[in-house]
């Protein structure tokens, strides 16, 4: 026993993250899959000590013409493995092939804040699982030895903002650790 209804989701479907306690079958829900037909035989591990450089930029919006290709060009030219963006200001949330790499987001309705995470083409090999919590959170597990990976790309409230919504993104941020095992590293 000692795990919650949410970590034994997770443990007994692969790739999907959901809050919602009553699962059933072909409902609508706010959960996304990278390869729904991926098997665990073809999720390449790679190993912890393999990922050299790693690298958070608040690029402000995305949400203009040749941004994302800059971003694109910038990580080729630091060989970055992974690259989390905070304010990314696209809607929805999803995910989508950029040539070698592969960018995880997440949004709301309103081109305000966003997160993603971009990860190079061997790192996105070993992507097992993603979830989009918010506009301020996106999880993303990758398969790696001796421990899987676990990164959570957060959008920080400012001083500014309300109490609220400050213990709103502590636990969104919680609700993304939930979803992984806790013997992963987590990022």
């Amino acid at each position: 026993m000692g795990q919650n209804h949410s970590e034994s989701l997770v443990n007994n479907v692969k790739g999907v993250c959901d809050s919602n306690p009553n699962p059933s079958l072909g409902r609508d829900s706010h959960v996304q899959q990278v390869a729904p037909d991926r098997h665990p035989a073809s999720t390449r591990k790679i190993k912890t000590d393999k990922i050299s450089k790693i690298a958070m930029w608040n690029v402000r919006t995305l949400h203009q013409k040749g941004k994302l290709e800059n971003v694109v060009k910038e990580m080729e030219r630091i060989n970055l493995k992974i690259l989390g963006l905070a304010e990314v200001r696209w809607t929805g949330a999803g995910s989508m092939k950029l040539g070698s790499k592969t960018l995880i987001y997440s949004g709301e309705h309103t081109h305000e804040r966003g997160v993603g995470i971009l990860l190079d083409v061997t790192t996105a090999k070993s992507l097992g699982s993603w979830c989009p919590i918010s506009d301020r959170v996106v999880g993303a597990k990758l398969v790696a030895k001796p421990l899987n990976l676990g990164i959570i790309q957060v959008y920080a409230p400012t001083s500014d903002s309300e109490d609220v919504e400050v213990e709103k993104f502590y636990e969104e941020i919680e609700k993304a650790k939930g979803y992984l095992k806790s013997q992963d590293i987590i990022m």
